[in-house]
């Protein structure tokens, strides 16, 4: 029984949010006040697994929590957003990995402490679970680093179930990008940003990036920020704008997106539908910080989306 729209293998953990205009951390134990504070859903995987719930999918996630405070956190603020919790393994010898972001105007640092964030491995993705799925969509490629082996042979089951599959790598902090053009030759929808699409295509401008992955991949999105976003399919090119909105916070706009191109996807909707409503609802969702608190529903988004 197929009662999963999307299975989601990947990295949860909590983000840790400091929050002020003038934010200046001072070591030598000088202590700063700052304006605001909130602890949040953190993770690419997580993150796109509360947008596409939020959507009206059914969506499960598994990866691996430590047996702690945090990860008790995430399990729990996950299955309040109707996320399917029950398949995430906690470890006894790992703590949760976290993410502390210190935001000030138009800038944010990023510490991370990745704990249970790279554990997951393949393997641990049972056959049964794949069964129940529609969809199988990954990202934070190279967060993952115990799960990046193992992706050809879990691309392999999950077409063995009759899967449609999408990736987003994210970005290679090594720059080599390794493995990443034969894993898009396997996918059905690839997720990148522009500069990941260039990277990636070794490419000096999109077209040029589009056709290269174009060839490799049936259904090719590119996120382009402030400047909405291009998709292709077969010869069909589209481009949509952005949705202006009063931006408060980026984090998680591109799983967001994501989570609203694959509900269109899902849904069997035209291209240029499917991408408007992935422009719309990244859009909408920065209008609060952290990546979770600000995304719509689906009534909302599509009164944003033409008929």
């Amino acid at each position: 029984m197929r009662n999963i729209d999307i299975l989601v293998p990947g990295e949860i953990n909590p983000d840790l949010i400091l929050n002020d205009p003038n934010l200046e951390p001072r070591f030598g134990q000088r202590e700063v006040l700052v304006q605001d504070f909130e602890m949040t859903i953190g993770s690419s995987s997580a993150i796109f697994a509360c947008g596409a719930a939020r959507l009206g999918l059914k969506i499960a996630l598994i990866g691996v929590v430590g047996d702690d405070p945090l990860g008790r956190f995430m399990q729990e603020a996950l299955r309040q957003r109707n996320v399917d919790t029950s398949s995430i393994l906690v470890s006894p010898h790992q703590k949760t990995g976290v993410s502390v972001i210190l935001s000030r105007s138009g800038d944010r640092a990023i510490l991370t402490y990745l704990g249970c964030i790279s554990a997951l491995e393949a393997d641990q993705i049972p056959d049964a679970l794949l069964a129940r799925a529609r969809h199988l969509h990954v990202c934070s490629l190279f967060l993952q680093s115990r799960l990046r082996p193992g992706l050809p042979s879990l691309f392999r089951r999950a077409r063995n179930f009759g899967l449609t599959i999408s990736l987003d790598t994210n970005w290679d902090p090594s720059g080599k990008w390794e493995g990443v053009l034969d894993l898009i030759a396997q996918v059905d929808v690839f997720l990148p940003n522009e500069q990941e699409a260039l990277a990636i295509a070794s490419a000096a401008h999109l077209p040029q990036a589009l056709d290269l992955l174009g060839q490799r991949c049936p259904i090719i999105v590119v996120k382009l920020g402030e400047k909405g976003a291009i998709a292709r399919c077969d010869n069909e090119t589209v481009v949509v704008p952005a949705l202006p909105v009063q931006v408060v916070d980026t984090v998680g706009a591109g799983d967001s997106f994501n989570a609203g191109f694959l509900y269109g996807y899902l849904a069997g909707f035209p291209l240029r539908k499917s991408l408007e409503l992935a422009v719309v609802y990244g859009s909408l969702s920065t209008r609060a910080a952290g990546g979770v608190n600000a995304q719509p529903t689906l009534e909302e988004a599509l009164r944003y989306v033409s008929r």
